[in-house]
Formats: C-alpha cells, structure tokens, sequence
C-alpha cells in the first residue's frame, strides 16, 4: 500500500515537472531589450578592444504565457477531439500555411558547397515539430500546409485558395512583387504574412502592407550592421564593387545611406565589369586572377573592398586576388545575416544540433528566418491565448510580445513598418567576427534601431 502511494506521487511529481519544463521551453530564455535614455549617437567611442559586440544588458525575463482562451471557433482552427495524456486539453488545431514558389536559386561557386533547394521549409517543419511537442502542455496544436508552386504558377491563385477557408497566418517564402500580389487581394486584408525571403527596401518603405511582418532583415540593417563595425574598427573609406542587378542597387542605396549616417565615405563605387565566366574549367581559375585585379587596380586608396554581388556571381573571388590587399565585406567575405552556421552564442548550439540531426545539412539563413516565422505564430498563441489571425497581429505588436530567438536579447517587431527587431551575425567565415548592434551606438529605446529605418527615417505609410 505504501509503495503504491510512493509511485503515485512520484508519478504526480514527474507530470509536473515535464509540464514548467515544456512552458520553459517556449517561453525561451530571452530578455526584453532595455531601453536606454541616452539621445542616439552615431560616433563611436575610442577603440579598446576588438570584440565589437552589442551593449545590451539583462533585463527581466519576457512574460509567461497568458491563460488560455476558450476553444477556437474561426474557420482555420479545428477542435482537438484526442485528450492527451497530460491535464491540458487540446483546445484548437491550427494551420500555417508555407506559401512559396520554386524560383532559381543561385548555384554555389564552390564545389564544396552543397545545392540546397529547400531552404526555408526546413526550419518551418522544425518549429511546428517543436510547438506540437509541447503541445498537450500547452493546448494548441499546428498543422503546417506546404504550398510550394512551380516557378510559372500562379502564385495568387494559391492564395485566394488557402484564403477561401478563412483568416490565415501565412509564411511567405516569395520575392518582392508575389508577396505584394498576396497581401494586396481583398480575402488577406485580415491575416497575417511572415515574409521570411526578400530583403528588398521597398517592402519596408513606399510599397509596405499593414497584414505583412517582416522576419527576414532588409538591405538598410544589413548595411547598417557593417558600417557599424567598420566605424568601431576605424575603417571609414570603402571602395564599393558591385553587380547591376535590381537587388544589388537596393543594397548599393543602403550603403550610402550607411556612409552618410555614421561618417564613412565611399571613395569609389564601381560594377564589376566582367561577365562571371568559365568557372569550372582548367582556365577558370587563372581567368579571375587576372580580372579581379583589373577591377580594382583603379580604386583610390581605400580601408576595405564592400563587394554588392546578390546573385553570387563573382563575389567569393574577391578575396586575396584585389590588387591592393584589403578586408571584403558585403554579399560575400565578412557578410551581415540573421543567421550563421558557425554561431553558437545565446545557446544556439542546441537549434544547430536539432536542425542538423533532423536534416542532415547546416542551418541557413533562410531555415532561420521559417523557423523564426512558424515561432512568431506559435508563441503569440501561447502567450495571448488567442487563436484568430487579426487578434494575434495585435498581440505580435503589443510590448509583452518578446520572442526568443538565440540572440541574447527578446526579438519584436517596429510597429512603424512591421520589420522584426534583431541582432545582426557578422559572419560568413568559419568563426563569426562579431554581432551588431556594437558598443557605442545608442538609442533612446532600443539599440537595434540603430540598424535600419528609425521612426523618424521611414517612409512607410501602411496600405
């Protein structure tokens, strides 16, 4: 009799405690961003070190998840009909949809590096595998809907199709003008749009839509992230080698918005005058030595090369073949991104060691971005309680919305263009270099709107 009132509680215990780990476990370890009263500065202070990282600090933990609210009734959840083991039931079922479309990828220069074609989606599956792990604790379980569409499909047609069944929480794997093309139909006025692909400005700026989040950093924070550094490493004068394509003369206007706003000055600004070539063959290689250094023999003297080349075309050669030997920073070399295979700080090794055992590849930017995406919907349910796309957009742009994310600090959105706050890896070698924002540039609220549009700055007036 004892013994079996001893493995009763013990069993109690053990329910328990799974229960406040699987909580913890969504609620993540990250820290709203302080804010800091200081007016913003731009200039920053004496070299000491050559860390260069951000200046945050610890602040209180973001909230606990919310109660739950009463079961869902909106057309794009269903009832749970299945109680779990666990004391919570399952109050609603959820789908998120993947909206996508099989556009060309560049291919890598280099032979080592893999042909990736699903980049995105993984992270995606991830997140749902993960919010469905916990959800008997929770109570709120998700369906992800894969609608991936060949490169010649009608993109809008899919999405009044997924529209026709109500409100939806879109992820929107979609270049600049397909994702305008969806947030602009009449059915989407209400749902909510991740866009976890294309940095493109104009999406933040002149052509914004109040249904779209922006998960995927723009060309101004990335540019903003660099030229941060490269100030804190007294390095202001950058001679910039660029691609003509429409990507790499939006970055190119980022860069000399960054020159002006932090005191760097572009000495040169040149496109690459050579077509990419016969990599692969026995003369591929002798080819580029002797074109790189043709292409910047006539720069004046500069501290580093800002190489724009979005279509990886001629970008990774830049390196030890410049004719004046110099750091390359940009699309290639030492690169600003939301996420690196190499970054292991905040606790993302276990992210690195869930994605890599489930996919058998590294994590890139983009599976960052789609799994960061599926989590913005999957914590806001948790923390609101709330189910209907329209409730939960405005619980994503209320202050308890602090998302963890591996970055030390809790991540949320301006609610001035809907472009997610975040720290900003410089990366792109085998050791991230470092994280911006870095030591020295502030703000009034928060450090990382030191990278990007500032409220005063944008141009975005929601449609």
């Amino acid at each position: 009799m004892n013994l079996s009132i001893t493995r009763s509680t013990a069993g109690t215990f053990v329910r328990t405690a799974v229960l406040f780990l699987a909580v913890a476990l969504l609620a993540g370890s990250a820290t709203a961003e302080p804010t800091d009263e200081s007016t913003a500065q731009t200039a920053p202070p004496a070299q000491s070190t050559d860390t260069g990282a951000a200046s945050d600090t610890a602040a209180p933990a973001a909230p606990n998840a919310a109660p739950a609210s009463p079961e869902a009734t909106h057309p794009g959840a269903t009832p749970g009909s299945i109680a779990p083991s666990a004391e919570e039931k399952i109050k609603a079922t959820i789908p998120i949809y993947y909206l996508g479309k099989k556009y060309d990828e560049p291919l890598p220069l280099s032979v080592v590096e893999p042909i990736i074609t699903d980049k995105g989606i993984q992270g995606a599956r991830l997140a749902i595998e993960d919010a469905n792990r916990v959800a008997p604790f929770t109570g709120y379980k998700y369906n992800l809907v894969e609608d991936i569409i060949p490169k010649k499909g009608d993109i809008v047609a899919k999405a009044k199709e997924i529209l026709a069944k109500g409100n939806a929480f879109i992820v929107a794997d979609l270049e600049p003008d397909d994702l305008i093309a969806v947030a602009d139909l009449p059915e989407a006025k209400n749902s909510v749009l991740l866009n976890i692909r294309s940095s493109a400005e104009k999406l933040r700026q002149e052509d914004c839509r109040q249904n779209v989040f922006h998960i995927i950093p723009d060309y101004a924070m990335r540019a903003d992230a660099l030229g941060q550094y490269l100030i804190w490493k007294k390095w202001p004068r950058w001679f910039v080698l660029r691609g003509d394509t429409k990507g790499d003369k939006d970055y190119l206007a980022q860069v000399e918005r960054t020159a002006k706003r932090y005191g760097g000055k572009i000495v040169k600004e040149s496109v690459y005058p050579f077509p990419p070539g016969a990599r692969n063959l026995t003369s591929g290689y002798q080819q580029v030595q002797g074109q790189i250094p043709q292409a910047t023999e006539s720069a004046p003297d500069h501290d580093v090369l800002w190489v724009i080349d979005t279509n990886d075309d001629f970008g990774d050669y830049l390196m030890y073949r410049t004719y004046s030997p110099r750091p390359v920073v940009g699309t290639q070399g030492l690169k600003a991104e939301a996420w690196d295979p190499a970054y292991t700080e905040s606790g993302a090794n276990r992210i690195h060691s869930d994605f890599k055992k489930k996919v058998k590849r590294a994590m890139t930017e983009r599976d960052y971005t789609g799994w960061l995406g599926v989590r913005t919907v999957t914590d806001s349910v948790m923390r609101s309680g709330k189910t209907m796309p329209p409730d939960v957009k405005g619980f994503m742009l209320s202050k308890d919305f602090n998302l963890e994310g591996y970055k030390r600090i809790a991540l949320n959105f301006r609610p001035w263009d809907h472009q997610m706050r975040q720290p900003i890896i410089l990366g792109g070698t085998r050791v991230p270099v470092s994280t911006s924002p870095q030591e020295g540039f502030l703000h009034q609220t928060y450090t990382t709107d030191t990278l990007g549009y500032d409220k005063p700055e944008t141009k975005c007036k929601f449609k």
